[in-house]
């Protein structure tokens, strides 16, 4: 007996149901860009290094080019076209606009993707690498620039846009936490 080596799946992308027939190697990225037109996630490196392919799956960012679509099926996953509600950008995505966190604005997708998650992590008290206290009494570290810039370090930005994006992280996550505006880190 010879094993399919396709499958029915639906994938639950941005709030909406897309059934598919996918091919078992069919990564996520592939069948966003691909088989589902979602051209706003990045085919960047295509081996997890980059970020530009950032995506979160049930919250969660991941790298979108290593992540099987058939291991997504029964997940949520939202790209950067589920990040604005109708026409009011997510604050994130306001934040790159007004501080400029983008040039050529490839990466910008999975950096905005990745941005969200980083906000969610930190709130929840998620140490980083550079955390000095991760004692969960601590609560969750202050944001700084070093935080942000570790916490990023897996989304890559070959124009070098990195000091603007801190910054609109900085604000995006102030913003969340209900700071006043420029309560935000210097980069």
């Amino acid at each position: 007996m010879v094993a399919s080596t396709s499958s029915a799946i639906v994938l639950h992308i941005n709030g909406d149901k897309y059934p598919l027939s996918v091919d078992h190697r069919t990564t996520l990225l592939d069948a966003l860009r691909d088989r589902l037109d979602l051209t706003g996630t990045k085919k960047g490196c295509d081996q997890g290094q980059c970020g530009a392919c950032t995506v979160l799956l049930d919250g969660r960012r991941t790298v979108s080019c290593l992540q099987l679509a058939v291991a997504a099926e029964g997940r949520e996953v939202t790209t950067i076209e589920g990040m604005a509600d109708g026409e009011r950008l997510h604050p994130v995505q306001q934040a790159f606009l007004d501080l400029d966190g983008f040039q050529c604005g490839y990466c910008t997708p999975g950096q905005i993707c990745s941005a969200v998650a980083v906000i969610q992590e930190h709130a929840a008290g998620w140490p980083s690498a550079v955390t000095g206290d991760v004692r969960p009494e601590a609560g969750p570290p202050p944001l700084t620039a070093e935080e942000i810039r570790e916490r990023m370090s897996g989304n890559l930005c070959r124009c070098g846009a990195y000091v603007s994006i801190v910054q609109a992280v900085a604000r995006a996550a102030a913003a969340e936490a209900g700071a006043p505006a420029g309560t935000e880190v210097a980069a």
